[in-house]
């Protein structure tokens, strides 16, 4: 048996010494050192000798076994090494170009609303922030909406546990202000940013969507003004050959109100399904400032009047683009949002 160790030794060392990768290795470690090994049936005829030759047999076949798994080590250290020169020995040639790195790409709604920013920034319009926090006073009462007015049964409001704390439902209260801000001034700006309303999901309205108002204050200004500015705002935005028009509406912070229309994108003002057969489609809602909103920002009513406006990007980007569904643009599928 001492001779069947010393011959295993032998060629189980010689074999090492050969192999070229760590998964020869492994073979040659189930091989001599697993449990199907002739080393392991070197051990389980150990206990067929007699009693008295036992000892000396287990010895030499114990120290076997240690020499096979030292060698064993020593050579998986030497192939992980020789593996690692390789990768490094590798050239790299640095004057090659490097390789693109994917950026991500703007939001439709943020390629809209920048649309937006540069057509009025044309026209005199600034952007001016307003928090998105607002407390009743500002979203209701300072907009001629006091407490018990029905008319703010227009907006579905998220309230805060706070007491008189809210979610704005429109852009509106920012004109405020930015009147505020701005008076005795002639002011024209524009106040981007989020909306939120308690309302159900479906295809045509979200609980929290985008608008821009739009405000311009200033000593003898008109309908007319309004007018001039929402037809070239819309002729830039939809194309030179729309045609818009304006009905009359009723906004509680707005005297005169109206509703402003362009001719159906999709049929051409022939009638379809989008436009419910009448050729137009709503794309904001407009009107001269009322005297008491004004006087609420600090400005004369009797020397300064404005216009006020508000729009939906979301609503734009979707008879741009003819998208039938607006929750779409926050639901976060790369399929609809790489598209632009």
């Amino acid at each position: 048996m001492l001779e069947r160790l010393d011959q295993l030794l032998e060629r189980a060392t010689r074999e090492l010494k050969d192999l070229r990768d760590l998964a020869e290795l492994d073979e040659w470690r189930v091989k001599y050192l697993g449990k199907k090994s002739e080393l392991t049936e070197i051990f389980k005829y150990i206990g067929k000798l007699p009693g008295d030759k036992r000892p000396q047999a287990g010895k030499q076949a114990n120290q076997a076994k240690s020499t096979l798994e030292r060698a064993y080590e020593e050579r998986a250290e030497e192939l992980k090494n020789l593996q690692r020169d390789a990768l490094l020995q590798r050239r790299v040639d640095v004057t090659l170009p490097g390789r693109p790195i994917n950026v991500g790409r703007l939001h439709i709604s943020t390629k809209t609303l920048r649309t937006i920013y540069a057509i009025l920034g044309k026209m005199g319009f600034q952007v001016f922030e307003a928090p998105e926090v607002e407390t009743e006073h500002y979203n209701f009462e300072l907009l001629n909406m006091p407490a018990g007015h029905p008319a703010r049964d227009m907006w579905d409001t998220f309230y805060t546990t706070r007491e008189g704390v809210l979610l704005r439902s429109h852009t509106s209260p920012g004109q405020i202000r930015a009147m505020k801000h701005f008076c005795p001034n002639p002011i024209r700006v524009i106040l981007p940013g989020k909306c939120y309303r308690y309302e159900q999901v479906s295809f045509r309205s979200d609980f929290m969507f985008h608008q821009v108002e739009g405000l311009a204050v200033g000593r003898r200004i008109t309908l007319a003004d309004l007018k001039g500015t929402m037809i070239e705002f819309c002729r830039q935005m939809f194309g030179a050959d729309r045609k818009v028009r304006f009905r009359c509406s009723y906004f509680p912070f707005t005297e005169p109100s109206v509703e402003v229309d362009i001719d159906c994108i999709l049929c051409g003002g022939r009638g379809c399904p989008v436009c419910k057969q009448t050729g137009w489609l709503e794309i904001l809602g407009a009107g001269m400032v009322h005297p008491l909103v004004l006087e609420n920002g600090g400005y004369d009513s009797g020397v300064f009047s404005g216009y006020a406006f508000g729009l939906g990007p979301e609503r734009i980007a979707m008879l741009n683009h003819r998208i039938d569904d607006i929750r779409y643009f926050f639901s976060n599928d790369l399929r609809f949002l790489s598209q632009f």
